[in-house]
């Protein structure tokens, strides 16, 4: 497959080169306007087809494939371009900053038949994928930074996102209530509650962007059992007793925190021409814009 990665930022360098450029079934081919960053990773990972910008290396070959991680302002504009070529198109979430775009994009790439997804890689985590459809009648998700305050559209769609599609994805029945919280401080957003309900079940996400330390824990109660990950790393089973497991030594980060296996299943929905879950996609960006909405009139 000719796949074709967008935009070379951390996320690029750090979880998805290093998973795809080992796969012998792929040729690799980089665009970004930026050359010194351009030489630099094309010669780190050995990578001989370069391009300056995306318009220039859809005029010079067909592609297979294509992963977007450009800034998020930028996502917008490339999905559309890559989905009017019929490129099978994968986007570093969110799918774009606002519900408007992403439901138009969704409906492009469904009008045009052209597979879409976007990068939630928690996923696809394993030990995230492990909690699913387990006895929980509370899952409790938190996700914080230390002195990152920010516009409330930045926070949401750019880092809230992944716990707004979390709990969507552990939820074990439809969602029935929702209630939003926020606290914005001189137009900067600092925190975040978010409650999803349902027949047996209760959701809670939280942000802190003040909160002393950055970090990531996952409960799901229930059954007797509570279930903790933190941190996409050490897992904690309590049953009565307590039991830690952490990461493996030799196990890939990018395995465990599941860009392996959500790079997989979208390269496979590329050959295969899978429909795009529209329904999935749109729920989360749904939720961020009505929480963005909230801080807004707060």
């Amino acid at each position: 497959m000719r796949v074709l990665l967008i935009g070379l930022g951390d996320i690029a360098r750090k979880a998805y080169l290093p998973v795809l450029y080992t796969r012998p079934d792929l040729e690799i081919h980089l665009a970004t306007r930026d050359q010194a960053v351009l030489d630099e990773v094309g010669s780190r990972f050995r990578v001989a087809h370069r391009y300056n910008s995306a318009t220039q290396a859809l005029a010079t070959t067909t592609f297979d494939a294509a992963f977007v991680h450009a800034a998020t302002t930028a996502h917008a504009e490339l999905v559309r371009l890559l989905l009017e070529q019929n490129v099978p198109t994968f986007v570093d979430k969110p799918l774009a900053d606002n519900l408007g775009d992403a439901e138009a994009l969704v409906e492009l790439a469904m009008d045009r038949g052209t597979p879409l997804a976007v990068g939630f890689n928690r996923r696809f985590a394993p030990d995230y994928v492990a909690l699913r459809g387990v006895d929980a009648s509370l899952i409790v998700m938190e996700k914080h930074r230390d002195r990152q305050p920010d516009v409330a559209r930045r926070v949401v769609y750019d880092d809230f996102i992944h716990v707004v599609d979390t709990l969507l994805f552990l939820a074990p029945a439809p969602i029935r209530r929702r209630v939003i919280e926020t606290h914005v401080v001189d137009g900067l957003l600092h925190a975040i509650t978010l409650m999803l309900a349902g027949d047996g079940f209760s959701a809670i996400g939280t942000m802190h962007r003040d909160s002393g330390l950055g970090e990531e824990r996952l409960d799901v109660i229930g059954g007797g059992a509570r279930h903790t990950v933190l941190n996409l790393a050490d897992r904690i089973e309590a049953r009565a007793m307590k039991n830690v497991h952490r990461r493996g030594d030799w196990i890939p980060v990018g395995r465990q925190r599941g860009f392996e296996a959500m790079c997989d299943d979208f390269l496979h929905a590329a050959g295969q021409r899978r429909p795009v879950d529209a329904a999935s996609i749109l729920a989360t960006h749904e939720i961020c814009e009505a929480i963005v909405r909230h801080s807004e009139t707060a």
